[in-house]
């Protein structure tokens, strides 16, 4: 066997274990750059287990924090933060493949399998053209977000101060990452001073659905030229399903929340809370002042998450959407799962199943731990750790006050739901062989 960067026999098992070590690397080195007194404004070395939960959170574009990152990080740890979320949000081996490129390396084929498998990708061909398309993308709609948030913050903040405040929220939206500099007015209070902003929460959320939907849904629409019957079938579910998500919550949300607040802003913290459950962790209304119906509504949308190969984490739209095919096709009682004029493979469908099976046990079994340790609510231990596996950043405002043992049990969801549960599970455990014969047929009653 051949070690080496990017070789190895086995390739896919082989992405699976460098995608976990490079994030591994990524947050272990955000950490360590963390406690560097230059990093925080009291010139103080930070506590190196803050500056680890800060880092996961980061690399794994969370966005729950220990420390206000406003008011205890300085511009050098904003950096630093602000570095970790891009590489988070890309992928490691997404932007390490795009210098390699820049710098005139040759990319091997072990070197495509680990990016397809990075931003799940259906096939290896055109994997390098599709990284720089990435890449060049991300920068310029992060761009064009700092560019369209530049005149609110530079008239709140001054123009230095606020440039720095455009690009670092666009990035921080467009990444799904949910980290604020908002702390400024008031600690750990997100976007909430800019509720009724019209102008703010349309860019915010504008970025937040751009980046999770996914880079593959974005070259399909522009190859396709916008037109969705040209679409492949996944662009077609994912559009449809984000959709479904942002708006029916919206309409819950402005029936039964925010009652006390005047129509139009109403509107916007309905609409607001919706899109950024999906992952993004800003919030512009206070969440503890919430129902428990709607907490129950965000759960579960925080456990979706985004869509595959974006900046966005969670269980996905797609395995939602496959799922509920899934069941539809049983209700209807026809043997193939059809959507669009196009069946879907039985290998999908267990894929779908065995991923909801893996979140639903780490959201439960987090939960639970959370509770038990900490003593507070199961509903609020069942908030923070699915926000903190679907990689939203969402809280309760119960992280600050968190134990250890809590903060470790909330970095290895973070990290999971980032990286994704199956990639570690086909990191760690080799891959069988199917046997030459197959074994008789018996039923067994579900249901």
């Amino acid at each position: 066997m051949k070690f080496g960067f990017f070789t190895r026999k086995n390739h896919t098992t082989a992405s699976f274990q460098v995608i976990l070590l490079g994030f591994l690397g990524l947050i272990l080195l955000g950490g360590l750059l963390l406690t560097l007194p230059i990093c925080s404004r009291d010139g103080r070395s930070t506590p190196f287990s803050d500056a680890l939960f800060t880092s996961v959170s980061a690399a794994c574009v969370t966005g729950l924090v220990v420390r206000d990152t406003a008011t205890h990080w300085s511009v050098w740890g904003q950096l630093v933060i602000l570095v970790l979320i891009q590489i988070g949000g890309l992928g490691v081996i997404t932007v390490a493949l795009t210098f390699f490129r820049l710098w005139g390396r040759r990319i091997s084929l072990a070197q495509r399998n680990m990016m397809q498998q990075s931003i799940s990708a259906p096939q290896v061909g055109g994997i390098v053209r599709r990284a720089g398309f990435i890449f060049r993308g991300s920068v310029y709609i992060e761009l064009g977000g700092a560019l369209l948030l530049a005149p609110i913050f530079c008239r709140d903040f001054g123009f230095a101060k606020g440039l720095w405040y455009s690009v670092f929220h666009s990035v921080s939206a467009f990444c799904n990452a949910g980290f604020d500099l908002m702390g400024v007015r008031e600690r750990y209070s997100s976007l909430t001073s800019y509720g009724g902003d019209i102008w703010v929460n349309t860019v915010i959320m504008l970025l937040i659905i751009v980046g999770g939907i996914g880079f593959l849904v974005w070259e399909d629409l522009r190859e396709s030229r916008f037109r969705f019957r040209r679409c492949k079938l996944q662009t077609k579910l994912v559009l449809v399903t984000s959709a479904v998500l942002i708006l029916l919550p919206a309409a819950l949300n402005y029936l039964l929340e925010f009652r006390d607040m005047a129509p139009g802003e109403r509107v916007l913290a309905s609409l607001f809370q919706s899109v950024t459950t999906r992952t993004a962790g800003f919030n512009t209304a206070d969440l503890t002042k919430m129902s428990e119906p709607a907490i129950l509504r965000m759960i579960v949308l925080m456990l979706v998450g985004g869509s595959p190969g974006s900046t966005a984490g969670g269980m996905k739209t797609t395995t939602l959407a496959v799922l509920c095919l899934a069941g539809l096709t049983v209700f209807r009682r026809r043997d193939d799962v059809e959507c669009f004029r196009r069946r879907i493979g039985q290998d999908v469908i267990r894929n779908a199943g065995t991923i909801l099976f893996l979140y639903l046990a780490l959201f439960t079994v987090g939960a639970a731990a959370l509770s038990r340790t900490e003593g507070l609510p199961l509903l609020t231990c069942m908030f923070e750790t699915s926000s903190a596996v679907g990689t939203v950043g969402l809280s309760l405002g119960i992280t600050p006050a968190l134990h250890q043992s809590s903060r470790i049990i909330l970095m290895i969801l973070m990290f999971l739901g980032r990286v994704g549960a199956l990639t570690l599970v086909f990191a760690l455990l080799p891959g069988g062989k199917n046997s030459p014969g197959k074994k008789p047929l018996d039923t067994v009653t579900v249901g």
